[in-house]
């Protein structure tokens, strides 16, 4: 019995020493071993959304790569404001069985450490436990850890048609600057920046320890503060400040494409930075009609940016990560997830990678 069950074990714990630095260099030699450019998808477990029906979609479509999604506790059970090591493999293991792989997981709720960001009486148990989730997610072989620094999240205005009248979130500051307050006061620049170099600094050589990459979300929308709460990352000069802050492998970013080109820097420039430094994870593959102060979503091949050029940039700098579709329109007749216009972006995405791979 003793070999089948070392087979099962590096299945489900990919390091055998789940408590050593080995992970570390484990999930290095896993990450080289997929070295290309390639399609994946994210997916938001929740309640009421069939999981599977999810999966079984991405793996017809050519999907390689998952990032689970998780901004509530419907879709991973939580033990007191942390994930646990079963649970996590259990999700992995549920995904390799459509043969794709769970990348990256993509947040926790944000009341794992809502405190961390505004520095609340809780915050020091907050990292404690995120300390304890970051740890698991690495040793249930996920390799990448996604989150934002937001902790009022996404902001839209009113949803606007486009092409063939579906349906596309929006935003416009001169609406959004009018909404109330969404926490218990008003906060500035500098202690939100306090607050971040205080967590990177620890949590990256946790990181490291692990052989986990972690990499923050953009502000979107990225303008300098809502419902009192400055957004950092709504700059160029903001993600420099962050990777200098700790430099590491492990200290990356989760590269929306579609946030940082909501920016008002060149969204080329900022690519061929990050890229060129590997310091991009994996992408957030879309586009939106223009910068703040207003915009709306477009469809992959509408909005602003050339995205056949935007691909060109990654694979000129040998970028190993996938690509995704993220705030899709809602077509005539889609589902509430919206797998037409998932199809069509994911076709898309695989069809410029190909492109430029072949030139």
């Amino acid at each position: 019995m003793g070999a089948p069950w070392s087979r099962l074990r590096k299945r489900i714990y990919p390091s055998n020493d789940r408590g050593s630095s080995e992970a570390g260099l484990i999930n290095l030699i896993k990450r080289k071993a997929v070295a290309k450019m390639r399609s994946g998808q994210g997916i938001w477990i929740s309640t009421g959304f069939s999981h599977g029906d999810k999966l079984q979609f991405s793996q017809q479509f050519g999907i390689t790569d998952v990032a689970i999604q998780s901004y509530d506790t419907s879709g991973i059970p939580s033990s007191g404001g942390k994930f646990e090591l079963h649970d996590l493999v259990k999700l992995r293991l549920g995904i390799e069985n459509f043969g794709m792989k769970l990348t990256a997981l993509e947040n926790v709720p944000s009341n794992f450490y809502d405190h961390i960001m505004l520095n609340g009486p809780k915050r020091d148990q907050q990292i404690e436990n995120m300390i304890y989730t970051i740890r698991n997610i690495a040793r249930a072989g996920i390799p990448i850890f996604g989150y934002n620094w937001e902790p009022s999240l996404v902001w839209r205005t009113k949803p606007e048609l486009i092409r063939g009248g579906a349906v596309a979130t929006a935003f416009d500051e001169n609406i959004a600057k009018e909404y109330p307050l969404s926490h218990d006061r008003e906060y500035s620049e500098e202690e939100m920046w306090s607050n971040l170099e205080y967590w990177i600094k620890i949590i990256t050589p946790i990181a490291e320890e692990e052989g986990i990459r972690l990499g923050i979300h953009p502000s979107d929308p990225p303008v300098p503060i809502l419902g009192g709460i400055p957004r950092l990352f709504r700059s160029f000069a903001a993600y420099k400040r962050l990777i200098e802050i700790y430099p590491s492998d492990s200290n990356a970013i989760e590269f929306c494409q579609g946030s940082f080109s909501e920016m008002k820097d060149d969204i080329y420039e900022m690519i061929e930075y990050f890229v060129s430094r590997r310091k991009i994870l994996y992408v957030h593959f879309r586009n939106v009609s223009g910068p703040v102060p207003v915009f709306k979503e477009e469809f992959i091949n509408t909005g602003h940016v050339d995205m056949y050029k935007a691909m060109k940039i990654y694979h000129k700098h040998n970028f190993d990560g996938f690509f995704m579709d993220d705030h899709v329109p809602h077509t005539h007749g889609d589902t509430e997830w919206g797998h037409r216009g998932r199809a069509f972006a994911n076709g898309y995405i695989q069809a410029l990678i190909e492109a430029v791979q072949k030139e």
